[in-house]
Order: C-alpha cells, then structure tokens, then sequence
C-alpha cells in the first residue's frame, strides 16, 4: 500500500506506471545520446547462432553492457577478445523488460592499432599455427617454363610491366592471362577462384604468378583475405606473389613459394635471361673445347708413353716366355705323374700280395680242401656234422668231388695215431 500524498505539496508529480516511467527514460537516454564513442576493455563475451555478440565493456570503476547486432558484426574485421582495449562507436538503449540500458554497438576499433592490422595479425597467427607458411611445403619454379598463368587485373599496370619483362628476357614461354578484380567487395573470392580454375587446366601451366601494383593497406586487403591464401597454399603448380611494391608484405607472399617484390622481379624469377642464358653457353662452350683439348693431349702423351713400353713394341715375346714355362712345367707334371705312379703300383703290389698270403685258395692250393653239406651248403667243421648217407662236396683248388657218407668216425683211425713213443696232446682241461 502506498504512502499517503502530502496535501501541502501543490506541484507534487504525477503518479507514473513504471512503463511509463520507463518510457520516459527510454526517450531521453536515446534521443541525448544517439551517438556516443566509449572506450573500455572487452570482457564476458557471448556469440549466440544468431550471429549478435554481447560483451562488457568496462573501466576500472564502472562497466556497461553492450551489444552488436549480426548486421554491424558480419563487418568487423577483426575477432574479438577478452582484455582487449577498444572504442566502440554507437548508441544507447534501453531495454524495458530487465529495466536497463546497453550500448548498441555500431562500429568497433582497436586502441593502439587500426582495425586492420589487428585483423590481419590475428588470421596471420592463425594460419601460421595450422602451418599454411611453413617452408617445407614450399615448391621450387622450374627453370624453362613453357606456360606461365597470370592471375590479376587486366587493365591494370602490373600485367604491362610483366610482360614487358618476359618479352624481353624470354620469348619462349606462352603466356595465359586469368583476369579477375584486384581491390574491393568480392575480389578475393575472384582471386581464389581464378589459382583454382589454373590448377584445372589441361595441360596445366607449369607456374602461376599472382600480381598487382602497389596500393595501401585497404587497397591490398583482397590478398590477405583466407580464401586467397588457402587456395595459394592448396595450388600443387608453384606460385609466385607478385603484390605491390617492396614494402608491402601480405600474406598470400608468405604463403605463396616464391616471393617478388614487384611484377617486374616476378618475371625475372619465372623465366631465364636468354642473352644471359646465350652468354653462359658461350662460356661453357669454350670451357668444353679447352677441357677437351686437355683430354687429348692428355691422352696423346699417355699413347705415347704406352708406346714405349717393351710389352707393346715386341708383344710376343712375353707369349714365347710364357709357352717355354709352360713345356717346362709339362715335363715336370709329366715326370711327377710317372713317379706317382711307379709308387702306387709298388704300394698295389705289396697289398696283393698280403691278401694274396690271407686268401682261402692259397690255402686249397698247398693241398688243403673244403667240404660242405651239398644239401645246404653248409661248411663242416668237425665230423660229428655229418649222417651216414649224406652227401658232401668237397672243394680242392681246382675242382670239386661229390661223396657220400658211409661211416662217421668221431674219433682219429690209428694211421693218424701219433708216431711210437710220442705222447698224444691232452685235450685242454684234461686230468
């Protein structure tokens, strides 16, 4: 309940809503301050899909928020950061639902450095960390390019002055021009696809050279832009960055193989100098016929000096040395071969002759004989072998009879008794 109205207060203000309070902020903040330049310090930003970015922008004692709508902020050039210092160029607002009031932010620039440098800072570390400038992805220019493609305006003062140079220096090289926009909205897409349509040629050029005269940061801008310095970098044909004057450096230069200063360098890196090239082949041409020269009288005094030798002036007498040691070695082999043999066959002579002393018909043929079972072939040993009526072979040294058994006598017949007066050998073991 609210308090009672003083009764004495004649010009009391009216009651107010607080809508319409509201309102009447709304309108005087809005309408006093319709355009302001804030500078602060980025802090808590948010980048919802819709595309706005919402941020603090604060000092060391007050903070207030702001917004940048998706139209203003498809225009920065630059990313966003906390801590980074700015000036934002906009207006107030207030937002009656929540009862507080923001910055709408309309433009934004860095403190201490223009928009587009920080801008250019950031996409160059960026691309730096993916590695898109690394030298080992450079490609090396062939030496006697045949097609070269020329990507830049053609209206413009850079086509002149390279081919003005490539005409001078080298007529052997066909030239295709890639016309496309060199400054301004949608340059860059114009660039990019004119290196994409080059590495779609059949027969491809064998480089490509990127160019342009010198201009400002602005005017240059098209060549620092990411869809120029990925298709540079995604070009398998070597390119040469030919962009603006010795100071200025983008980063389709750093991206691209070589470098030139100017389109009048570009050209003098692409091709040879022909009456340099002409020159230098004169040069080696004299350094060849004197390095030959040298060779052959070199080689006459070497053929000189070979003749000389005895081995070549009397060449036979070296085949007649070599054929008397070789009869000599003849009779040699011939005489120890002889030796040899008179050896081996007196060493074959003493072994015939002990096989000869061991040998079953040596002993038949002192008169010795042997007999056998004619049934098995069995050797008989002792006559306790044999049966009456068994017949036996009994081999002599020449010849053989076949018997057969009538008596076996186990024991010797009294002829084969020993003589009188000899004492017969006891059997072993007898007592």
């Amino acid at each position: 309940m609210s308090p009672p109205r003083d009764e004495n207060d004649a010009e009391q203000s009216p009651v107010l809503s607080v809508s319409e309070l509201t309102d009447l902020i709304k309108e005087t903040l809005e309408t006093t301050f319709p355009a302001v330049w804030v500078s602060g310090e980025i802090s808590d930003i948010a980048r919802p899909q819709s595309g706005h970015i919402y941020f603090t922008l604060k000092d060391a004692t007050a903070q207030i928020r702001g917004v940048m709508w998706r139209s203003a902020a498809s225009r920065l050039r630059f990313q966003l950061e906390d801590g980074q210092e700015v000036i934002c160029g906009g207006g107030l607002e207030v937002y009656p639902p929540r009862g507080s009031y923001q910055l709408v932010v309309r433009q934004i620039e860095p403190r201490g450095i223009g928009a587009l440098q920080l801008a250019l800072r950031q996409l160059q570390q960026r691309l730096a960390a993916e590695g898109l400038f690394d030298p080992r992805h450079k490609q090396p220019l062939p030496r006697f390019p045949r097609r070269i493609a020329l990507v830049t305006s053609p209206t413009g003062a850079a086509i002149r002055d390279f081919l003005e140079v490539l005409r001078r220096r080298w007529r052997c090289a066909e030239v295709l021009v890639i016309p496309v926009r060199v400054q301004g909205e949608g340059a860059a897409e114009e660039i990019a696809a004119g290196i994409q349509l080059v590495n779609r040629l059949t027969p491809r050029p064998d480089v490509l050279v990127v160019a342009r005269g010198g201009g400002s940061l602005e005017d240059l801008w098209c060549f620092n832009e990411e869809p120029v310095v990925r298709a540079i970098f995604a070009s398998s044909t070597p390119v040469v960055s030919a962009i603006g004057h010795e100071i200025d450096v983008t980063l389709a230069d750093l991206v691209a193989d070589v470098r030139a200063l100017t389109p009048t360098e570009a050209a003098e890196l692409v091709v040879p100098s022909a009456p340099e090239l002409a020159a230098r082949l004169r040069q080696l041409h004299g350094r060849l016929s004197s390095a030959l020269r040298a060779r052959a009288a070199e080689a006459r005094m070497r053929l000189a000096a070979l003749e000389q030798r005895r081995v070549l002036r009397r060449p036979f007498d070296r085949v007649h040395e070599l054929a008397r040691r070789l009869d000599e070695w003849e009779t040699r082999a011939g005489l120890a071969m002889r030796q040899q043999l008179r050896v081996s066959a007196e060493r074959l002579a003493a072994a015939a002759a002990r096989v000869e002393t061991l040998s079953p018909l040596a002993v038949l043929a002192r008169g010795y004989s042997l007999t056998e079972r004619t049934s098995d072939g069995t050797l008989l040993r002792t006559a306790a072998q044999l049966s009456p009526g068994e017949q036996i072979t009994t081999r002599y040294s020449e010849g053989r009879t076949i018997s057969r058994v009538e008596q076996v006598l186990e024991h010797a017949p009294a002829e084969l008794a020993p003589p009188a007066g000899t004492s017969p050998r006891r059997p072993r073991g007898a007592t």
